[in-house]
Parts: C-alpha cells; sequence; structure tokens
C-alpha cells in the first residue's frame, strides 16, 4: 500500500542534488569577486601617492633600471593618472566585485535569479572576449571565453535541477 501524503496536500520539499560543476562556479565567482574587492581597496589607498615616484621604487626594489626607455615611458604614463581616475577606477572595480560577490552567494543558495544573472554576466563578455582574439589571439583570452561559454552552457542546460528546489511545488 503507498505510503500517505503529508497534511495538507504539499510535497515535502526535495534535498539539494550534489552538483560539483556548480560548486567550482560558486567558487570562480566568490574567489573573483574577492580578489576584485581586495584590488579595489588597495586600487583606492594609491589615490594620493606619487604614483611615478612609487612605481621607480618598485623598480628599485626589484634591481630593474628604472631609465630603460619602456620603464621611462611607462612611468609617463603612469604621471598622467589623476586621483580622481584612481578614484573611480577603484570603485568600479569595488562595484563588481560585490556583483560577484552577489551572484556567487545566489548560486550558493541556489536561488533561481543568480543563475540568471551569472548566465547573463558570462554572456554580456563573450563579444568583447571574442573581439580581444580576433584582435589579437592569446591563449589566456582563449581560456576565459572557453570558461564563460562552460558556465552559460551549463548553467542553461542544468536551471531546472540546480535551481528546481525553491519553487513550490503548488504552484
Amino acid at each position: 500500500m503507498p505510503a500517505d501524503p503529508p497534511a495538507g496536500g504539499a510535497n515535502p520539499e526535495q534535498p539539494k542534488k550534489r552538483a560539483p560543476t556548480l560548486y567550482l562556479i560558486i567558487a570562480f565567482k566568490l574567489s573573483k569577486g574577492l580578489l576584485l574587492l581586495l584590488l579595489g581597496v588597495g586600487v583606492y589607498h594609491l589615490r594620493d601617492n606619487n604614483l611615478p615616484q612609487e612605481f621607480r621604487s618598485t623598480l628599485e626594489f626589484f634591481h630593474i633600471d628604472p631609465e630603460k626607455a619602456f620603464f621611462t615611458e611607462l612611468a609617463n604614463k603612469i604621471g598622467q593618472i589623476t586621483p580622481a581616475n584612481v578614484r573611480t577606477i577603484a570603485r568600479g572595480t569595488v562595484l563588481y566585485s560585490l556583483f560577484s560577490l552577489i551572484e556567487g552567494t545566489g548560486l550558493l543558495f541556489r536561488v533561481p535569479w543568480a543563475g540568471w544573472l551569472a548566465i547573463g554576466e558570462s554572456a554580456f563578455f563573450i563579444p568583447i572576449e571574442v573581439y580581444e582574439l580576433m584582435r589579437k589571439y592569446s591563449l589566456s583570452m582563449l581560456a576565459i571565453l572557453t570558461l564563460n561559454v562552460i558556465i552559460i552552457w551549463y548553467l542553461f542546460r542544468n536551471r531546472d535541477r540546480l535551481f528546481h528546489h525553491h519553487q513550490h511545488a503548488n504552484k
């Protein structure tokens, strides 16, 4: 004889199924968010520094001749950076890091909007990555493009299985 359904006619919530690829995506998103947050805070702390002098000191610390043409030209470009530019870059980096951290946290709790957010973010960068690959081929850009395509494919193909447990069966 079949077991009686639970009181109220509701089906019990299914336990989360293991999803090792999702966990890798979550780790990637959270790591990227944390690294970008640290980078943004680090850049923000440079806003009032004498960047050309710090660049020169860094080269000297590593026993690199700062008078070589390449480093002199790079120091001149660094000298054109204003504190306002540094603040803008730092703020943008921190905002993007928060986006990645929220996305990773949402995926961790398997909320459906986080899956769509990850798909949308990864899809947003594909045309840029393809353009960069066509402009100048590099293995690192190919790896990033491949990773984004895999993320999109995996999340889209498995969206019902990965995020279904938050939907109510009585809808």
